[in-house]
């Protein structure tokens, strides 16, 4: 199967489409996917973007976003996941900025997730960043959204109701918890199974908790700035129809092979319900420390 294809070929499975994003973009039809989730470029000066004023940034992110909301179907659902950029030296947080631009776009703000992660950059002047946030809109306040899919494990699961009609029955959902709007989930760092040529790429685990709940199987999820494809992946792995837009050569030679490696269940990820392991906290004489 050839994934460098165009959109109108229904029955694929999958779509990289190869170019700017802008042009590729208007090759999907108006209101047909279920699903806008990517992380673009944050303008700070990564091999795969030019540094730009902030004005001009956001203008071309614009355009980028009103095609998004076009292809977008009545109870589809975008997700933009950002960081920080940089203004005359000024840390700008983007969730912040981009705030106002969705919603000019119409689109409505259901969640502000905020993703932890517990190994980054070290700053020298500031305390260093372990967290970026997952700006979740939706088309209208009827957008798609299940959470049982995404239910994580109680934590008193056998706790019980002490008085009042339900006395004695389970007080929490027998499917597990709502998993809030902070999510800890590890970053794609050196040893991480994900790890590309990619210089950064988020986990398939955040897509996986985004698809799974906020669209159907067999639906179709779009990033218009694939990079290393994870949104891509995820989608496929859940069971979910790609499509993924990139315009470098390099990273659309990874995205190919990584989105063939998923559709044959070969592509090694770390899935979302994995725990994480912490260290054994230990003295400086290695033995364990005990808290009073």
């Amino acid at each position: 199967m050839n994934l460098v294809s165009r959109f109108y070929d229904v029955a694929a499975e999958s779509v990289l489409l190869a170019g700017n994003c802008l042009e590729t973009l208007r090759t999907i039809p108006t209101g047909s996917v279920d699903l806008v989730i990517t992380s673009p470029p944050y303008n700070i000066g990564k091999d795969y973007e030019k540094v730009v004023p902030i004005r001009d940034y956001l203008e071309l992110q614009e355009k980028v976003i009103a095609e998004c909301v076009r292809v977008l179907s009545p109870t589809g659902n975008m997700c933009w996941q950002v960081g920080f950029t940089k203004d005359e030296g000024e840390l700008v947080p983007l969730d912040a900025v981009f705030y106002p631009i969705f919603k000019k776009n119409g689109l409505v703000l259901r969640n502000r997730i905020v993703w932890t992660f517990g190994h980054g950059a070290h700053a020298q002047k500031r305390f260093s960043g372990r967290h970026e946030t997952i700006l979740w809109f939706a088309k209208s306040n009827d957008s798609y959204f299940d959470l049982n899919p995404v239910r994580i494990p109680q934590k008193y699961p056998g706790k019980r109701h002490y008085k009042g009609p339900k006395k004695g029955e389970y007080s929490g959902h027998p499917l597990g918890k709502n998993p809030g709007d902070v999510w800890d989930i590890p970053n794609v760092k050196a040893h991480h199974p994900e790890k590309t040529d990619h210089q950064c790429q988020f986990p398939i685990g955040l897509v996986q908790r985004l698809v799974r709940s906020l669209t159907p199987v067999g639906g179709w999820v779009l990033d218009p700035f694939a990079g290393s494809g994870s949104a891509a992946c995820g989608a496929i792995i859940e069971g979910r129809r790609a499509i993924a837009c990139e315009i470098l050569p390099s990273y659309i030679q990874i995205i190919e092979k990584r989105m063939s490696d998923a559709l044959k269940g070969e592509l090694r990820f770390r899935d979302v319900d994995t725990p994480i392991q912490l260290p054994n906290p230990l003295s400086d004489s290695g033995r364990r420390v005990v808290p009073s």
